[in-house]
């Protein structure tokens, strides 16, 4: 018995091997394949130390050109430049080396297109085809090689439009001048990109707004291009008139939804008043009910009953003898909208600032010659029951720098949320906008990460008991108030659900909650806030954006380090501003730390605080004796 038992416990081990060998076999004979394209037919006098046959192993032997993972022994970089290769490129059979992160074939003669299958060497980081014969239009499927750092395809014959290669999230340079490519030059996010060049081509479009990274030599050679930074401006009546339709139909589309309601508000208190006593509860609520599914194909502001003891506006009276409420404005700061009504806000000029997937967002001038923001949150995101417990379970919670609500409005089905317009917009606007100056150095973005850090430990530990953490924390929901002191808004007003959070950061994955776990739920919404602060902090230290796309920057950041590459992860500015690099990798550990994949793994908002603050110290106490030097 024992015996056999032996024989069972060996009989997996042996297939596992067994699997790898195959595994390691099938890679071999894919590159061996890849090779068979692109060498000329009288090859033969290659040498032993050359490789590349079925006799011998690519890590082992050492195959010219191939790089190893030496623990794991995969492929990990095929360098052939230089080396008087033809033929065509079998992307099929190299995309068999599932591991292969770095494919350089500069300088030779290959030919022929690329095919669709370069989409399967999904570990791709570098693709360097420069100064070949390469033909045809680039892939359609090459945006989805998502881990795609750096892309060199200058000096080929390549005709037709680009595909979308803008999208892919961690691109750094982008170069294919002297080609023949076609068509509108895409909004490439130049903010991400260290390197770029499409000269000499033959696109016709205006050039996006580069922010100032990249000079004329980058888009020269291509006579049907206007714009900055060419001398040759496009025309202007166009762009103008583009601008001005587009402003104007933002801001009349404010005032069109505005007035559209306030017409729907007077028409219901008319029909309100011309009922009976008799009739009055039943025709209100139906008269709700029609304003409530008319203002949902409008997004409009409707209004519907809502109760409270505690703050009550003009409007907040209730009916005794119906036991219906009127339309409710909620005040919570009376001394920035004293007497504040719903029907000044439906009246006021607005102006449509967007809309997300949460909700739409205006600007409202008041009467007092204050500006509001208002956002209207989509029914779906969060209950009216829920949205007005929590509002209330919020003012109770007060800190510094977390923004403030104003008033609230609650219905059925729409919930409004009022706050006090900051004028100095957001962090991403500052990390993300034309910077024109060096304002924003490191000091500010430690001091940011700090402030927001320690905002949080306290609402967290002021609103745990309650289950409120922030649910959509991001660099756009951090404004800057009147002296540029970092403010966190929208705290709390997305509900979070036991499956997986609708309001968190796309890049965030949670398991499901089962019901034996629900005494484990708020934990994991607060680790999910821990999650979305530390991509903020990867933002402040790397100046690169989180896009609606899917840039995963925790991902990203993290290949990057794992490559050995860290410099590469810091933003050019803090580089140029000769900070010491520990200080930054200290803050980088802390951003890791709370993106790791497992929620449980991630420090509560207090231990954050406490890290960052700790780096901040020191790096005060440097800067410190660096004066004290400087001095003596």
């Amino acid at each position: 018995m024992e015996r056999a038992s032996i024989w069972v416990l060996l009989i997996p081990i042996s297939l596992l091997f067994a699997s790898a060998a195959s595994e390691a076999d099938d890679t071999k004979r894919s590159l061996v394949q890849f090779m068979e394209q692109l060498l000329p037919a009288d090859n033969e006098n290659r040498n032993e130390s050359w490789g590349w046959n079925m006799n011998s192993d690519p890590c082992a032997d050492g195959w010219v050109g191939v790089t190893c993972d030496l623990h794991n022994q995969t492929v990990l970089k095929v360098i052939l430049d230089e080396l008087n290769l033809i033929g065509t490129f079998d992307a099929g059979s190299l995309c068999g080396a599932r591991s292969l992160q770095v494919l350089s074939l500069n300088n030779n003669s290959i030919s022929g297109e690329i095919s669709e299958e370069i989409a399967n060497c999904k570990h791709l980081t570098h693709l360097y085809l420069s100064s070949n014969r390469f033909t045809g239009q680039l892939p359609k499927s090459i945006p989805h090689l998502s881990n795609l750092k750096r892309i060199d395809i200058s000096n080929n014959n390549f005709i037709g439009e680009l595909p979308s290669l803008h999208k892919i999230p961690g691109l750094l340079s982008f170069l294919a001048e002297n080609n023949h490519l076609q068509g509108e030059l895409p909004e490439f996010k130049f903010t991400l990109l260290e390197r770029f060049n499409v000269s000499n081509n033959e696109f016709s479009s205006q050039i996006p707004d580069v922010r100032g990274h990249f000079s004329a030599d980058s888009f020269s050679g291509n006579p049907r291009l206007c714009g900055q930074p060419l001398p040759n401006p496009c025309d202007p009546s166009k762009a103008a008139s583009k601008k001005w339709s587009t402003d104007r139909f933002l801001i009349y589309t404010g005032y069109a939804v505005l007035g559209s309601v306030i017409g729907l508000f007077i028409v219901y208190k008319i029909v309100s008043k011309s009922k009976s006593k008799d009739e009055e509860t039943d025709d209100v609520e139906k008269a709700e009910s029609d304003m409530d599914d008319r203002s949902i194909k409008m997004n409009a502001i409707s209004g519907d009953d809502f109760k409270t003891s505690e703050h009550r506006s003009e409007y907040s009276m209730t009916s005794m003898d119906s036991g219906v409420a009127p339309a409710a404005l909620v005040i919570l700061n009376s001394s920035l909208v004293k007497d504040l009504k719903f029907e000044d806000l439906l009246r006021a000029p607005a102006e449509l600032l967007g809309r997300g997937r949460h909700g739409t967002l205006y600007k409202v001038m008041i009467d007092n010659g204050g500006t509001l923001v208002v956002k209207r949150i989509e029914e779906r995101a969060i209950s009216s029951e829920e949205f007005k417990r929590r509002m209330l379970k919020i003012d109770q919670a007060k800190h510094p720098n977390v923004l403030p609500a104003v008033a609230f409005y609650c219905s059925r089905q729409e919930k409004l949320l009022v706050c006090e317009h900051q004028s100095n917009g957001s962090l991403f606007i500052l990390l993300h906008g034309s910077r024109d100056d060096d304002s924003f150095d490191w000091g500010s973005r430690l001091n940011i990460a700090s402030r927001i850090a320690e905002a949080l430990a306290f609402m967290h530990k002021e609103l745990h008991e309650d289950g409120i953490a922030h649910g959509n924390l991001k660099s756009t929901n951090i404004l800057f108030n009147k002296n540029m002191d970092p403010c966190i808004s929208e705290y709390g007003i997305m509900a979070t659900e036991n499956q997986e959070q609708p309001a968190l950061s796309r890049s965030i994955s949670f398991a499901k909650i089962t019901p034996a776990q629900d005494h484990e739920s708020d934990d994991i919404l607060f680790k999910g806030d821990m999650y979305n602060l530390g991509v903020i902090i990867l933002e402040l230290l790397t100046g690169k954006m989180v896009q609606d796309g899917g840039l995963d920057l925790a991902t990203w950041v993290h290949s990057v380090v794992r490559e050995e590459w860290t410099a590469e992860v810091f933003d050019r500015a803090l580089i140029a501003e000769g900070i010491n690099e520990e200080r930054m990798v200290n803050l980088l550990q802390v951003a890791l730390k709370c993106v790791a994949s497992s929620a449980t793994k991630r420090p509560s908002a207090k231990e954050v605080s406490a890290m960052i603050n700790a780096i901040k110290e020191e790096d005060e106490r440097s800067i410190a004796l660096e004066t004290r030097s400087i001095k003596l």
